[in-house]
């Protein structure tokens, strides 16, 4: 996705620990025409599959997820990353170790919320290892549903994860794929298929 990329190079910035940044358009402050088209390219992307609901991950996952799903008229479910009080009865979990804050956590969604045999597409905006996208995958065969697809806003296609969703077998669609990556700045996209 072109726009996306253009957006990235402008406005994006490489942090120390190989952290790119994108906090000034896509998970701090978010640029909602910007969102808007992701919805859309993810709704042409995945036009062909079943999609029943969109799964995410608090809390950066939401707004696009939410964008997303106006396109697909499904509801979205986010895994919460720590159980609240407001969580009542049987939960799916999921262990996952998370690349940018370095630490593990247990993804956590209700069972009222995924349902056996629905069609479930996972959106993010980043994938790294992918942990936290293995994380949502287990919990949607926990519930007995199915993975139609993975959609990532921006995949740091050296790292991995995008390739071992692909292993699987997995339905893996990544508007914006970093080949490589510095601290200078300078970044090197991989070219669309």
């Amino acid at each position: 996705m072109q726009l996306l990329k253009d957006r990235i190079l402008k406005d994006g910035n490489v942090a120390p620990g190989g952290i790119l940044k994108v906090d000034s358009f896509l998970n701090h402050q978010i640029d909602i025409d910007l969102l808007n088209e992701i919805g859309k390219e993810f709704k042409r992307l995945f036009s062909d599959v079943k999609v029943d609901k969109i799964l995410t991950v608090e809390a950066s996952g939401i707004g696009i997820a939410c964008i997303a799903a106006q396109y697909f008229g499904v509801p979205v479910v986010f895994a919460k990353k720590a159980k609240s009080k407001n969580i009542d009865g049987g939960v799916f979990t999921s262990s996952v170790q998370s690349f940018t804050y370095g630490k593990t956590y247990d993804l956590i969604v209700s069972i009222k919320f995924l349902k056996p045999d629905e069609n479930i597409l996972i959106i993010d905006d980043f994938l790294a290892s992918g942990k936290a996208m293995f994380g949502l995958v287990d919990i949607v065969k926990q519930a007995g549903a199915n993975v139609s697809g993975v959609g990532i806003v921006i995949e740091k296609g050296f790292q991995g994860g995008g390739e071992k969703l692909r292993k699987m077998g997995i339905n893996h669609k990544s508007l914006a794929v970093i080949k490589s990556m510095d601290e200078e700045g300078n970044l090197e996209f991989e070219d669309e298929e």
